[in-house]
Protein backbone atom coordinates (compact mmCIF):
# COMPACT_ATOMS: atom_id res chain seq x y z
CA UNK A 1 0.00 0.00 0.00
CA UNK A 2 1.20 3.64 -0.19
CA UNK A 3 2.92 4.63 2.36
CA UNK A 4 0.87 7.85 4.09
CA UNK A 5 -2.37 5.87 4.10
CA UNK A 6 -4.56 4.85 7.09
CA UNK A 7 -3.37 1.40 6.44
CA UNK A 8 0.06 2.34 8.01
CA UNK A 9 -1.05 3.55 11.36
CA UNK A 10 0.96 2.50 13.93
CA UNK A 11 -0.25 1.29 17.27
CA UNK A 12 1.24 1.76 20.96
CA UNK A 13 0.21 0.73 24.15
CA UNK A 14 1.09 2.83 27.13
CA UNK A 15 -0.63 1.87 30.66
CA UNK A 16 -3.36 0.09 28.67
CA UNK A 17 -4.24 2.81 26.21
CA UNK A 18 -4.51 2.05 22.37
CA UNK A 19 -2.85 4.98 20.79
CA UNK A 20 -3.26 5.81 16.63
CA UNK A 21 -0.61 7.68 15.45
CA UNK A 22 -1.11 8.34 11.44
CA UNK A 23 2.29 8.77 9.43
CA UNK A 24 3.75 12.06 9.15
CA UNK A 25 3.33 12.59 5.64
CA UNK A 26 -0.38 12.86 6.70
CA UNK A 27 -0.58 15.21 9.59
CA UNK A 28 1.92 17.37 7.31
CA UNK A 29 -1.07 17.77 4.84
CA UNK A 30 -3.88 18.93 7.37
CA UNK A 31 -3.90 21.94 9.78
CA UNK A 32 -4.18 20.83 13.81
CA UNK A 33 -7.85 20.98 14.99
CA UNK A 34 -8.23 23.17 18.59
CA UNK A 35 -9.62 21.53 21.34
CA UNK A 36 -10.68 21.76 23.78
CA UNK A 37 -11.77 25.54 22.68
CA UNK A 38 -13.31 26.99 26.11
CA UNK A 39 -15.55 30.36 24.79
CA UNK A 40 -16.57 33.50 26.55
CA UNK A 41 -20.17 31.44 28.37
CA UNK A 42 -17.83 28.87 29.53
CA UNK A 43 -19.26 26.21 26.98
CA UNK A 44 -16.54 24.40 25.22
CA UNK A 45 -16.10 22.80 22.25
CA UNK A 46 -13.74 19.14 21.36
CA UNK A 47 -12.63 18.54 18.25
CA UNK A 48 -11.20 15.56 16.91
CA UNK A 49 -9.80 14.83 13.73
CA UNK A 50 -10.48 10.94 12.78
CA UNK A 51 -11.56 10.65 8.74
CA UNK A 52 -12.15 7.18 8.82
CA UNK A 53 -13.99 7.10 12.33
CA UNK A 54 -17.56 5.81 11.96
CA UNK A 55 -18.43 6.97 15.82
CA UNK A 56 -16.77 9.10 18.41
CA UNK A 57 -17.99 10.00 21.82
CA UNK A 58 -17.20 12.38 24.89
CA UNK A 59 -17.06 11.58 28.19
CA UNK A 60 -16.12 13.88 31.04
CA UNK A 61 -16.86 14.63 34.49
CA UNK A 62 -18.74 17.56 33.49
CA UNK A 63 -22.01 16.30 31.92
CA UNK A 64 -23.88 13.12 33.06
CA UNK A 65 -23.33 10.60 30.37
CA UNK A 66 -21.53 9.77 27.27
CA UNK A 67 -22.39 12.59 24.48
CA UNK A 68 -21.93 11.93 20.67
CA UNK A 69 -19.79 13.80 18.34
CA UNK A 70 -21.24 15.24 15.00
CA UNK A 71 -18.54 14.77 11.99
CA UNK A 72 -17.65 17.45 9.55
CA UNK A 73 -16.64 17.04 5.81
CA UNK A 74 -13.22 17.65 6.34
CA UNK A 75 -13.18 14.85 8.82
CA UNK A 76 -13.37 16.44 12.11
CA UNK A 77 -15.68 15.44 14.88
CA UNK A 78 -16.89 18.03 17.47
CA UNK A 79 -19.30 18.73 19.92
CA UNK A 80 -20.60 21.63 21.62
CA UNK A 81 -20.90 21.91 25.45
CA UNK A 82 -23.08 24.23 27.12
CA UNK A 83 -21.74 26.51 30.42
CA UNK A 84 -19.79 24.18 32.19
CA UNK A 85 -18.52 25.78 36.03
CA UNK A 86 -15.61 26.52 36.38
CA UNK A 87 -13.59 23.68 37.86
CA UNK A 88 -10.59 20.98 36.29
CA UNK A 89 -12.59 18.04 34.86
CA UNK A 90 -11.31 14.85 33.45
CA UNK A 91 -12.46 13.11 29.87
CA UNK A 92 -11.77 11.21 27.16
CA UNK A 93 -12.88 10.42 23.88
CA UNK A 94 -14.18 6.92 22.49
CA UNK A 95 -13.27 6.07 18.85
CA UNK A 96 -15.12 3.13 17.59
CA UNK A 97 -15.32 1.62 20.97
CA UNK A 98 -11.86 2.46 21.73
CA UNK A 99 -11.05 4.98 24.61
CA UNK A 100 -8.35 7.86 23.86
CA UNK A 101 -7.01 11.11 25.06
CA UNK A 102 -7.61 14.29 23.56
CA UNK A 103 -4.71 14.54 20.89
CA UNK A 104 -4.24 18.26 20.91
CA UNK A 105 -4.30 18.63 24.61
CA UNK A 106 -1.60 18.02 26.93
CA UNK A 107 -2.63 18.01 30.40
CA UNK A 108 -3.73 14.98 31.62
CA UNK A 109 -3.86 13.30 34.77
CA UNK A 110 -1.58 10.38 35.55
CA UNK A 111 -1.32 7.70 37.71
CA UNK A 112 2.02 5.29 39.22
CA UNK A 113 -0.47 1.88 38.44
CA UNK A 114 -1.53 0.13 34.81
CA UNK A 115 -5.29 2.10 35.47
CA UNK A 116 -6.51 4.43 32.61
CA UNK A 117 -5.10 7.90 32.30
CA UNK A 118 -7.41 11.03 31.39
CA UNK A 119 -7.29 14.31 29.48
CA UNK A 120 -8.13 17.06 31.73
CA UNK A 121 -10.14 20.20 30.96
CA UNK A 122 -9.69 23.73 32.81
CA UNK A 123 -12.65 26.10 32.78
CA UNK A 124 -11.24 29.40 33.97
CA UNK A 125 -13.06 31.93 36.27
CA UNK A 126 -13.50 35.33 36.64
CA UNK A 127 -12.52 35.08 40.15
CA UNK A 128 -9.97 32.92 41.49
CA UNK A 129 -10.86 29.38 42.06
CA UNK A 130 -9.79 28.18 45.49
CA UNK A 131 -6.94 25.98 44.02
CA UNK A 132 -5.69 28.66 41.80
CA UNK A 133 -1.72 30.15 42.01
CA UNK A 134 -2.54 33.89 43.12
CA UNK A 135 -0.47 36.90 44.07
CA UNK A 136 -0.29 35.91 47.63
CA UNK A 137 3.14 34.89 49.51
CA UNK A 138 4.09 31.43 48.97
CA UNK A 139 5.09 27.99 50.48
CA UNK A 140 7.63 25.85 49.04
CA UNK A 141 7.17 22.24 48.10
CA UNK A 142 10.29 20.04 48.48
CA UNK A 143 10.73 16.43 47.24
CA UNK A 144 12.95 14.88 49.63
CA UNK A 145 14.73 11.37 49.86
CA UNK A 146 14.74 9.22 52.97
CA UNK A 147 16.84 5.94 53.75
CA UNK A 148 14.39 2.67 54.61
CA UNK A 149 15.08 -0.03 56.66
CA UNK A 150 11.92 -1.95 56.04
CA UNK A 151 12.22 -2.02 52.47
CA UNK A 152 15.74 -1.71 52.13
CA UNK A 153 15.34 1.06 49.69
CA UNK A 154 15.47 4.68 49.84
CA UNK A 155 11.79 6.52 49.79
CA UNK A 156 10.48 9.97 48.35
CA UNK A 157 7.99 12.54 49.96
CA UNK A 158 6.56 15.63 49.03
CA UNK A 159 6.78 18.48 51.49
CA UNK A 160 5.01 21.60 51.61
CA UNK A 161 6.82 24.15 53.94
CA UNK A 162 4.21 27.83 54.69
CA UNK A 163 5.11 31.24 53.60
CA UNK A 164 8.01 32.72 55.95
CA UNK A 165 9.27 29.13 56.95
CA UNK A 166 13.21 29.71 56.33
CA UNK A 167 12.93 32.79 58.78
CA UNK A 168 10.56 31.74 61.44
CA UNK A 169 11.50 29.65 64.54
CA UNK A 170 8.44 28.28 66.45
CA UNK A 171 7.20 24.63 66.28
CA UNK A 172 4.37 24.29 63.13
CA UNK A 173 1.70 21.29 63.65
CA UNK A 174 2.06 19.39 60.79
CA UNK A 175 -0.58 17.14 58.71
CA UNK A 176 0.39 13.85 57.10
CA UNK A 177 -1.89 13.69 54.20
CA UNK A 178 -2.49 10.88 51.84
CA UNK A 179 -3.18 9.84 48.44
CA UNK A 180 -5.93 7.59 47.11
CA UNK A 181 -5.14 3.92 44.86
CA UNK A 182 -2.93 4.03 42.40
CA UNK A 183 -1.99 7.61 43.30
CA UNK A 184 1.60 8.38 44.50
CA UNK A 185 3.42 10.97 46.58
CA UNK A 186 3.06 13.73 43.76
CA UNK A 187 -0.88 13.60 43.46
CA UNK A 188 -1.86 16.18 45.83
CA UNK A 189 0.41 18.93 44.61
CA UNK A 190 -0.15 17.74 40.76
CA UNK A 191 -3.88 17.07 40.87
CA UNK A 192 -4.64 18.37 44.74
CA UNK A 193 -3.13 21.40 44.43
CA UNK A 194 -2.70 21.36 48.09
CA UNK A 195 0.41 23.56 47.96
CA UNK A 196 -1.70 26.43 46.18
CA UNK A 197 -5.10 25.86 48.38
CA UNK A 198 -2.72 26.22 51.84
CA UNK A 199 -0.83 29.68 50.40
CA UNK A 200 -4.64 30.69 49.81
CA UNK A 201 -5.94 30.29 53.17
CA UNK A 202 -3.14 30.94 54.94
CA UNK A 203 -3.11 34.50 53.54
CA UNK A 204 -6.88 34.50 53.76
CA UNK A 205 -6.10 33.76 57.44
CA UNK A 206 -8.69 31.01 58.02
CA UNK A 207 -5.56 28.41 58.39
CA UNK A 208 -2.83 28.91 60.79
CA UNK A 209 0.49 27.86 59.13
CA UNK A 210 1.52 24.25 58.74
CA UNK A 211 3.75 22.00 57.07
CA UNK A 212 2.13 19.09 55.15
CA UNK A 213 3.94 15.65 54.50
CA UNK A 214 2.74 14.04 51.65
CA UNK A 215 3.99 10.12 51.34
CA UNK A 216 3.85 7.36 49.06
CA UNK A 217 1.31 5.63 50.21
CA UNK A 218 2.21 1.97 49.42
CA UNK A 219 5.46 0.23 51.08
CA UNK A 220 5.89 -1.02 47.85
CA UNK A 221 5.40 0.18 43.89
CA UNK A 222 2.20 -1.95 42.07
CA UNK A 223 4.37 -4.14 40.15
CA UNK A 224 5.98 -5.71 43.06
CA UNK A 225 2.99 -7.76 44.15
CA UNK A 226 3.12 -7.68 47.67
CA UNK A 227 0.13 -8.89 49.25
CA UNK A 228 -2.66 -5.79 50.57
CA UNK A 229 -1.82 -7.16 54.18
CA UNK A 230 2.28 -6.69 53.35
CA UNK A 231 1.86 -3.35 52.32
CA UNK A 232 -0.76 -1.90 55.32
CA UNK A 233 1.78 -3.62 58.15
CA UNK A 234 5.08 -2.02 56.10
CA UNK A 235 3.54 1.30 55.34
CA UNK A 236 2.48 1.67 58.49
CA UNK A 237 5.93 0.83 59.98
CA UNK A 238 7.36 3.09 57.36
CA UNK A 239 5.31 5.92 58.46
CA UNK A 240 5.45 6.06 62.00
CA UNK A 241 9.10 4.41 62.65
CA UNK A 242 10.72 6.12 59.78
CA UNK A 243 9.00 9.09 58.36
CA UNK A 244 8.00 11.16 61.52
CA UNK A 245 11.00 11.02 62.78
CA UNK A 246 12.59 12.23 59.72
CA UNK A 247 10.49 15.06 58.99
CA UNK A 248 11.38 15.82 62.98
CA UNK A 249 14.51 15.78 62.39
CA UNK A 250 14.66 18.05 59.45
CA UNK A 251 11.61 20.11 59.41
CA UNK A 252 10.82 22.66 62.60
CA UNK A 253 7.41 20.43 63.37
CA UNK A 254 6.32 20.20 66.54
CA UNK A 255 6.81 16.70 68.52
CA UNK A 256 3.60 16.64 70.51
CA UNK A 257 0.49 14.75 69.07
CA UNK A 258 -1.80 17.22 68.95
CA UNK A 259 -0.03 19.42 66.78
CA UNK A 260 0.14 16.23 63.97
CA UNK A 261 -2.89 15.30 62.21
CA UNK A 262 -3.34 12.49 59.54
CA UNK A 263 -5.85 12.78 56.62
CA UNK A 264 -6.51 11.09 52.83
CA UNK A 265 -8.93 10.13 49.77
CA UNK A 266 -10.15 7.42 49.26
CA UNK A 267 -7.50 4.55 50.19
CA UNK A 268 -5.66 6.72 52.39
CA UNK A 269 -8.87 7.77 53.87
CA UNK A 270 -9.05 3.80 54.26
CA UNK A 271 -5.29 4.18 55.92
CA UNK A 272 -6.31 7.17 58.38
CA UNK A 273 -8.83 5.02 60.09
CA UNK A 274 -6.81 1.68 60.54
CA UNK A 275 -3.37 4.03 61.22
CA UNK A 276 -5.16 6.73 62.96
CA UNK A 277 -7.69 5.19 64.90
CA UNK A 278 -5.33 2.44 66.57
CA UNK A 279 -2.27 5.10 66.93
CA UNK A 280 -4.20 8.00 68.92
CA UNK A 281 -0.83 8.42 70.51
CA UNK A 282 0.87 9.82 67.42
CA UNK A 283 -2.72 11.83 65.98
CA UNK A 284 -4.65 14.02 67.46
CA UNK A 285 -6.69 15.07 64.28
CA UNK A 286 -8.12 12.63 61.44
CA UNK A 287 -9.28 13.63 58.05
CA UNK A 288 -11.33 10.89 55.96
CA UNK A 289 -12.51 11.91 52.27
CA UNK A 290 -14.48 9.52 50.29
CA UNK A 291 -13.85 6.40 52.59
CA UNK A 292 -15.57 4.48 55.09
CA UNK A 293 -14.95 0.80 56.76
CA UNK A 294 -16.82 -1.21 54.62
CA UNK A 295 -20.40 -2.82 54.97
CA UNK A 296 -19.61 -3.74 58.82
CA UNK A 297 -18.06 -0.83 60.83
CA UNK A 298 -19.44 -2.29 63.76
CA UNK A 299 -16.31 -5.41 63.03
CA UNK A 300 -13.83 -3.17 62.00
CA UNK A 301 -13.90 -0.52 64.42
CA UNK A 302 -15.29 -3.01 67.49
CA UNK A 303 -12.22 -1.64 69.13
CA UNK A 304 -12.89 1.93 68.47
CA UNK A 305 -17.17 1.88 69.98
CA UNK A 306 -15.57 -0.46 73.20
CA UNK A 307 -13.71 2.32 73.89
CA UNK A 308 -15.59 5.65 73.00
CA UNK A 309 -14.54 7.66 75.89
CA UNK A 310 -11.23 7.51 75.71
CA UNK A 311 -11.56 8.25 71.44
CA UNK A 312 -13.23 10.96 72.55
CA UNK A 313 -10.65 12.30 74.98
CA UNK A 314 -8.06 11.76 72.52
CA UNK A 315 -9.65 13.45 69.19
CA UNK A 316 -9.70 16.53 68.86
CA UNK A 317 -11.07 16.43 65.19
CA UNK A 318 -12.78 13.64 63.52
CA UNK A 319 -13.50 14.59 59.98
CA UNK A 320 -15.43 12.68 57.67
CA UNK A 321 -16.63 14.00 54.07
CA UNK A 322 -18.20 12.16 50.82
CA UNK A 323 -19.70 13.06 47.95
CA UNK A 324 -23.67 12.08 47.28
CA UNK A 325 -22.94 10.82 43.72
CA UNK A 326 -20.04 8.79 44.77
CA UNK A 327 -20.16 5.41 44.76
CA UNK A 328 -19.16 4.56 48.29
CA UNK A 329 -21.66 7.06 49.47
CA UNK A 330 -23.88 4.18 51.08
CA UNK A 331 -21.02 2.52 53.30
CA UNK A 332 -19.94 6.48 54.59
CA UNK A 333 -23.78 6.48 55.65
CA UNK A 334 -22.89 3.19 57.52
CA UNK A 335 -20.22 4.40 59.35
CA UNK A 336 -21.49 8.22 60.09
CA UNK A 337 -24.29 6.12 61.73
CA UNK A 338 -22.60 3.18 63.41
CA UNK A 339 -19.90 6.05 65.21
CA UNK A 340 -23.20 8.08 66.10
CA UNK A 341 -24.63 5.03 67.87
CA UNK A 342 -21.14 4.56 69.23
CA UNK A 343 -21.03 8.16 70.93
CA UNK A 344 -17.83 8.69 68.80
CA UNK A 345 -17.75 12.46 68.16
CA UNK A 346 -16.96 13.31 64.62
CA UNK A 347 -18.25 15.51 61.56
CA UNK A 348 -19.88 13.77 58.46
CA UNK A 349 -19.83 16.24 55.51
CA UNK A 350 -21.87 15.25 52.50
CA UNK A 351 -21.84 17.55 49.39
CA UNK A 352 -22.34 17.04 45.69
CA UNK A 353 -19.92 15.21 43.82
CA UNK A 354 -18.44 11.57 42.88
CA UNK A 355 -14.95 10.15 43.53
CA UNK A 356 -12.74 12.73 42.16
CA UNK A 357 -10.59 15.71 42.76
CA UNK A 358 -13.07 18.28 42.27
CA UNK A 359 -14.67 16.59 45.89
CA UNK A 360 -11.03 16.16 47.72
CA UNK A 361 -9.68 19.58 46.49
CA UNK A 362 -12.91 21.07 47.98
CA UNK A 363 -12.70 18.97 51.27
CA UNK A 364 -8.81 20.16 52.04
CA UNK A 365 -10.16 23.49 51.87
CA UNK A 366 -13.13 22.80 54.31
CA UNK A 367 -10.85 19.98 56.34
CA UNK A 368 -7.67 22.38 57.13
CA UNK A 369 -9.48 25.41 58.43
CA UNK A 370 -10.31 22.96 61.38
CA UNK A 371 -7.04 21.72 62.49
CA UNK A 372 -5.55 24.44 64.30
CA UNK A 373 -8.31 27.25 63.90
CA UNK A 374 -6.17 30.99 63.71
Amino acid sequence: MRSGTWAHVVLLSLMGWLIVVAPLAAQERVAPVLSPEVHADHSVTFRLRAPEAETVVLTGEFMPGPLAMDKGDDGVWSVTVGHIAPEDYEYEFTIDGMTFLDPRNPTVKTNQGPSGISSVLTVRSNTPRSFDVRPVPHGTVEIRTYDSDVTRGSRQVYVYTPPGYDSGTEQLPVLYLLHGADGEDRSWTMLGRAHTILDNLIDEGRVAPMVVVMPYGYAYPWYAGASGDVQQSDFLAILTGELIPFIESNYRVSSDREYRALAGLSRGGSQTLTIGLSHLDLFSRLGVFSSSAGNEPEVRLADVAANAAAVNDKLDLFWIGMGTEDGGHARAVLLHDFLTRAGIDHTFRETPGAHTWIVWRQFLGEFAPQLWPT
